[in-house]
């Protein structure tokens, strides 16, 4: 999985900064392989901290620059997206084929997992008939020796004609025999050596060599490798090779692979993925061994599956919701921190001190309001964003970075996959929605690495309805905290509403049921200075990008305060808070949570406080504010993705469904005389 993306999608937006462009003039080197598979880390090995990571142009799949630290000479390092094969189904597999074949490399390291090599080599040997420079690291060797299994690495880089490397890069090892590898080459001291023929057998031998000859090699990959991607009907090659040849010719070979696929009894795709395998398992035949049986399990390797079988996962996923959201979230950040800090810190020391200071210099009471007035910079911004949100964002970003370290995630994505199915999603579906739980506006982007159109509306939908951002969950679970009851109810009814509003998306939508494959990277424990540095790089996209929105939503606040507009808004929303049992207050509050969510939950926090809500009332508006409106930000990037008819029937649809939940929650409080 920027995880793709989700690492990036899980290293997640805090280490988005905008880049310099790539540098042209620097030799390259490309890090390519499947999701999860240590590329990342690897990565940073190589280039340390000097690194740039921006959006590929025309699309929000991240890419990785940096500057080489540990070679000899000068060379820029690109992480790439994931990818599994050259025929590339998603934005982020088309991006990193797009990166892989367009920007001119010295060296493309192949990271794989020794343990699924099985799995991974087919992409080595596409990369290595495509005549591209290619390294392969076997990284996780260390986990590979733990389960017994033995790599000839010098009888594997004979039989692959390239070289070979065993890797750690969790902890450096095989590193420094990498970098002398990629010196090796860039330098011309290791000759290029020739590509290794892939046999694609009966079926597609033949067809391949012949279009191979008809089209002959390009400056970025091989005959044959263009002749297989023509085959199998890839649009990007096919566009190329009819831009070259002209149309006629382009004719003529459309039709050859129309008579090609035409004998075939199944697509072209599968006969060469079974010659791939057949490939593959031959290298491993001679090169490899592999315990009898696939060895006893370790510890960690039962407990990896018991974190995807659904009778055991669903309890172990409760208690990380429990330990990870509920207590340290809700409790510690939402609780503990916020107290101190807003109650201890600002209430007490820094409001009266910046009031004293504003009063004193600024003679206007209008322009005093914009600074130290009830909704104003300092007084209402800068409090919401440093007293209550940044301890919650802060203890999210830790929590996620530790399920992020320990492989969690993916195995996550395992075990909600069938469910996901039911509501038009699969288990890939895990990132942007787990990444909602951080921020939705940058979750509804990574939408974009799910596979279908249909995929990626239903996501963004049931982010925007149903998905809180870190700050918004926990203001809402430091309200519930001492009220377990209440906090079920409200798990439960906005699950509810989740699963429900995408079932019947699922059925509104038509398309194909979304298919599922992810590599699962080892179970381990966290490390405490990558958790320390993903935390690190995720608090400073906070002050980046989302401290300015407190500021600009103050300011617009200030506005709409003097012109009356605020007031003519909160007006018109007080008898629709007041059907579902709510105090006039709550409207600000949804209004504040239009500006920003967490702004909204924030003022929920403040009505608690001043107005001391019941525990029915308390249940009502966490869950009707978690399924009220997105955000500003949020609506404006749903609007950018899908448009404005799909941002509009969003949010007018959005809007019906909180009320009418939080309508129905209180008359069911009023039935049970609000026990709960």
């Amino acid at each position: 999985m920027n995880v793709g993306a989700l690492l990036r999608k899980l290293r997640g937006p805090g280490c988005c900064e905008q880049a310099k462009k790539s540098d042209e003039k620097l030799p390259r080197i490309l890090i390519v392989g499947s999701p999860n598979v240590g590329k990342s880390v690897l990565f940073n090995r190589l280039t340390g901290r000097y690194v740039t990571v921006s959006n590929y142009p025309g699309t929000t799949v991240g890419i990785a620059r940096g500057r080489s630290r540990v070679l000899k000479g000068r060379f820029e390092v690109v992480d790439t997206p994931g990818m599994y094969s050259l025929s590339s189904i998603t934005e982020e597999e088309r991006v990193a084929r797009t990166i892989l074949l367009g920007e001119k490399a010295e060296v493309v390291i192949h990271v794989i997992d020794a343990k699924n090599a099985q799995r991974m080599l087919g992409l080595t040997l596409q990369l290595i008939e495509a005549d591209i420079p290619v390294i392969l690291a076997l990284n996780m060797a260390d986990e590979a020796r733990q389960l017994d299994i033995q790599i000839d690495v010098k009888r594997m880089g004979k039989l692959l004609n390239i070289p070979v490397v065993e890797t750690v890069a969790i902890s450096g090892e095989g590193i420094d025999q990498l970098t002398v590898e990629i010196e090796k080459l860039c330098s011309g001291e290791e000759k290029l050596r020739a590509p290794r023929k892939v046999d694609y057998g009966q079926e597609l031998e033949k067809p391949v060599s012949t279009i191979a000859e008809m089209i002959g090699d390009s400056d970025r990959i091989s005959a044959r490798t263009r002749a297989l991607l023509l085959l199998q009907e890839d649009p990007d090659e096919t566009q190329d090779i009819a831009r070259e040849v002209g149309k006629e010719r382009a004719e003529e070979l459309h039709n050859v692979v129309l008579s090609v696929r035409s004998e075939l009894e199944h697509s072209v795709h599968y006969y060469a993925t079974l010659a791939l395998k057949r490939n593959v398992d031959d290298i491993l035949d001679r090169s490899a061994k592999f315990p009898i049986g696939g060895g006893s399990l370790g510890f960690r390797e039962t407990l990896s599956r018991l974190c995807m079988h659904p009778v055991t996962g669903i309890p172990l996923l409760l208690v990380v919701l429990y330990f990870g959201l509920f207590k340290f979230v809700g409790g510690f950040g939402a609780g503990t921190l916020v107290d101190f800090i807003e109650a201890g810190i600002f209430e007490e020391h820094i409001n009266p001190w910046i009031k004293q200071i504003v009063t004193g210099l600024v003679p206007w009471e209008v322009v005093q309001d914009l600074f130290v007035g009830e909704y104003g910079v300092f007084t209402l911004g800068v409090r919401y964003a440093v007293a209550i949100v940044l301890p919650i964002v802060a203890t999210f970003f830790i929590a996620f970075s530790i399920l992020e370290d320990s492989g969690y995630l993916p195995r996550l994505a395992m075990l909600i996959d069938r469910v996901f199915k039911k509501i038009g999603l699969n288990g890939r579906a895990v990132i942007p929605i787990v990444l909602g739980l951080g921020c939705t506006s940058m979750a509804t982007i990574v939408t974009r690495t799910l596979e279908t159109k249909r995929e990626r509306i239903i996501a963004s939908f049931l982010l925007a309805l149903a998905i809180p951002c870190s700050a918004q969950l926990g203001v809402i679970l430091g309200l519930l905290s001492l009220h377990p009851m209440a906090v079920l109810a409200w798990a439960v009814i906005v699950g509810g509403v989740f699963l429900l509003a995408g079932t019947l998306t699922a059925r509104l939508l038509p398309g194909r049921k979304p298919s599922f494959y992810m590599e699962l990277p080892p179970l381990r424990l966290p490390k405490l200075s990558h958790v320390m540095v993903k935390t690190y790089s995720r608090m400073v996209w906070y002050f980046k990008e989302i401290f300015p929105l407190f500021i600009l939503a103050s300011l617009m606040i200030w506005l709409g305060e003097i012109t009356g507009i605020f007031q003519i808004l909160i007006r018109g929303l007080n008898p629709v808070v007041n059907l579902i049992g709510l105090p006039d207050g709550a409207s600000v509050a949804f209004l504040f949570g239009f500006f920003r969510r967490d702004y909204g939950a924030a003022g929920l926090f403040d009505l608690h406080k001043s107005q001391g809500l019941t525990i029915a009332q308390l249940t009502v508006a966490a869950v009707t504010l978690t399924l009220f409106l997105p955000c500003v930000a949020q609506f404006l990037i749903l609007k950018k993705e899908r448009g404005w008819r799909m941002a509009m029937l969003s949010a007018v649809g959005i809007i019906v469904v909180a009320f009418v939940v939080g309508f129905v929650t209180n008359a069911a409080f009023n039935v049970m005389g609000g026990l709960l």
